[in-house]
């Protein structure tokens, strides 16, 4: 009983923070929002977030485009060829959690030295998508291990038995019956990557001016908004933007939740 009573206390403290912290920012944001906000031009009248808008897209899509694939493949490795004894795995795994806990200033000067300043990409929008591409790795790769694992063997089993190989009964079996897992962890990456600010303020910059490039340098919403309640003199604007930044999140875990319905239905 004592137990229970704790559970429910817990669950009702964490979601009245949770509504609490959503209800102080949509009522400070909402009055806000202007079309002023959305002009595509940045400048000290409009304070728009356009820019940054764009900027995050690309920030997304590209980190995703790198650290998906690397993350998945290298999930598929650990759990369905390489041997369990194996000590490299072992290794592997140590290190993504213990990459998973590095503070992402870190991240954000190992960019700048290595993408800004080594390659010598300067500061651009290809430099913080590798960065943060960096960051979400671990992330990825672990989510999706989960995922695979908690596939049953006889799935595997029945594939075999049906004459199919290896290679097909990874990507023919077990990875689409993955797929919930695996999305969760994406979910989660795009969570960090569009709350990113530090990494990113070492490595795309903070220019607010539509991208010509990959190689243009530009801020994300979230640089956008610590930008703005920084300087202390756009606080109504800052606040209008976490409530777009909080309105794309909970846009972008609600289209996966869709999607990974509408592929579990598919197989």
């Amino acid at each position: 009983m004592t137990l229970l009573v704790c559970v429910i206390v817990s669950a009702v403290i964490t979601f009245l923070s949770l509504a609490f912290l959503l209800g102080y920012i949509i009522l400070q944001g909402i009055p806000n929002i202007n079309l002023d906000l959305f002009a595509f031009e940045y400048n000290t009248e409009n304070v728009s977030l356009f820019p940054a808008l764009v900027d995050t897209v690309i920030m997304v899509l590209l980190a995703l485009a790198i650290a998906t694939p690397l993350g998945i493949f290298a999930a598929i490795y650990l759990v369905e060829y390489a041997s369990r004894d194996n000590k490299i795995v072992g290794v592997v795994r140590v290190t993504a959690d213990t990459l998973s806990g590095i503070p992402s200033i870190v991240y954000g000067l190992f960019g700048m030295l290595f993408f800004v300043t080594y390659l010598k990409w300067s500061y651009s929008l290809l430099a913080g998508s590798c960065t943060v591409a960096i960051m979400i790795l671990p992330l990825i790769m672990r989510t999706t291990e989960e995922a695979l694992k908690a596939i049953p063997d006889s799935y595997r089993e029945g594939s075999y038995g049906l004459g199919a190989g290896k290679l097909r009964t990874v990507f023919a079996i077990v990875l689409p019956s993955a797929i919930p897992g695996i999305l969760a962890g994406v979910i989660l990456g795009i969570g960090r990557i569009v709350g990113e600010t530090a990494a990113l303020m070492y490595t795309s910059g903070t220019v607010a001016a539509l991208p010509h490039n990959v190689f243009s340098s530009g801020r994300t919403l979230a640089v956008h908004m610590y930008v703005l309640a920084s300087e202390g003199l756009f606080m109504k604007q800052a606040y209008a933007t976490a409530v777009i930044l909080v309105v794309i999140v909970i846009a972008i875990n609600a289209a996966s939740s869709y999607l990974a319905r509408k592929l579990m239905k598919g197989n």
